[in-house]
């Protein structure tokens, strides 16, 4: 464990990114139990408001990831500075990802069925953080030898191909895939030779006119949704809460 942490964390100089990911997570659960706290009405929080004015937290995460990425930005890779930066950047990051759907929908959707977008937006960016923490490299050029590495052109070329894979694997309406591909091809390359979800660019294009492909791809997102959707459902209400039904339907009817 001695040999792998002075190997992958401290002598790349990934200390940082390790203290930054730290504080993004714990933030988040942090943050997560305050507000269900203040849900049910328990503890000493309350809502942050100014003359009526409900102050998300969205607020402070935005200062504090300006602060911490301009920071880290002008700081050196190694240092006292570079890891408190990389910290405070970690905390503006969790504040803000966590209300990533009221963001996204320019409204406080946070306990509505679409809140469950930051969940699975901070889940997503945990997972990916963590893999180029153990040494992935966008576009799988951490694949290269040390010859390739110095030859430009193989450099580009791969980097080229895997976003061209990211981009065919997107186009099929595979969004958490064509992501995750960017850090491994070869989760690409799988999204690549499987059917496209229906509704997606690629079925609209390529299954038109070819009604077998296009049944088989609406027979497929069924089996894969309903499969996938209680688990799913059950991982997010432990992790963010349950949505209020109430509350959806009226951010449903805006």
């Amino acid at each position: 464990m001695g040999d792998w942490w002075q190997r992958n964390i401290v002598e790349p100089g990934k200390l940082p990114l390790l203290l930054a990911l730290t504080a993004f997570v714990l933030t988040f659960v942090i943050t997560r139990g305050i507000t269900r706290l203040i849900r049910a009405g328990k503890g000493p929080f309350g809502n942050v408001s100014s003359g009526g004015l409900h102050i998300h937290h969205v607020v402070p995460g935005v200062v504090l990831t300006v602060i911490g990425g301009f920071g880290a930005v002008a700081s050196a890779r190694h240092g006292f500075g570079s890891a408190a930066f990389a910290i405070v950047f970690g905390i503006g990051a969790g504040l803000v990802l966590d209300e990533f759907a009221l963001v996204l929908h320019l409204d406080d959707v946070y306990w509505t069925e679409a809140g469950r977008k930051s969940v699975e937006v901070v889940v997503l960016t945990a997972a990916l953080v963590g893999l180029m923490l153990v040494g992935f490299s966008p576009f799988g050029v951490n694949d290269l030898s040390e010859d390739e590495l110095e030859d430009r052109g193989t450099v580009i070329s791969t980097v080229a191909v895997n976003f061209l894979f990211a981009l065919a694997v997107l186009s099929k309406g595979k969004a958490r895939m064509a992501i995750f591909s960017v850090i491994v091809p070869f989760v690409g390359l799988i999204g690549l030779v499987r059917l496209a979800r229906p509704g997606s660019w690629w079925a609209r294009r390529f299954y038109r006119r070819r009604p077998r492909a296009r049944a088989k791809a609406v027979l497929r997102a069924y089996r894969h949704d309903r499969r996938w959707a209680g688990p799913g459902r059950a991982l997010g209400n432990w992790l963010g809460g349950k949505p209020d039904a109430e509350l959806t339907r009226a951010a449903d009817h805006r």
